[in-house]
């Protein structure tokens, strides 16, 4: 049978000094393009941005409200980002004038030229200036509700 052993001080100061190391390794930073749902509804998102090989867009992230989510793991690719968003629960969406390619489905599509006559649908998308950033986080808000800023 095995019965309880009792533990030093010593051995109690060098396993706190260890755990106390451990948590202060350094961590690497997270390198992500990330979508905060700030509004009271969930929300489809679809991306757009331009990689070595032309144009690609993206969707869908269904994002519930409140909730931020990780659209595209690792350091940007892109300065410039565009997206195009579907509010479930109100109707509505976020828009812009930079028309790109998208499913009513799951969708990766490359080329952003003739969606229609390549049966696909075309919508407007916002652009997002990430100022050559390795992460950025993008906030989608309700039209009357203030931005919060992002730490």
């Amino acid at each position: 049978m095995d019965r309880p052993r009792r533990v030093g001080s010593a051995q109690r100061a060098f396993a706190g000094a260890s755990l106390l190391a451990v948590t202060l390794l350094p961590v690497p930073a997270r390198a992500d393009l990330r979508m905060c749902n700030q509004t009271a509804s969930k929300v489809g998102i679809a991306l757009g941005y331009r990689d070595p090989q032309g144009w690609v867009t993206e969707g869908w992230w269904d994002v519930a409200p409140k909730v931020c989510e990780t659209l595209l793991k690792g350091s940007l690719a892109a300065r410039f980002y565009y997206v195009y968003a579907v509010d479930y629960t109100r109707g509505g969406e976020w828009n812009g004038r930079s028309l790109m390619c998208t499913k009513d489905r799951e969708f990766t599509i490359r080329g952003v030229e003739d969606c229609l006559a390549r049966g696909l649908d075309r919508n407007g998308f916002y652009e997002v200036d990430t100022g050559e950033q390795k992460s950025w986080t993008i906030q989608l808000t309700d039209p009357n509700q203030p931005v919060a800023p992002t730490p």
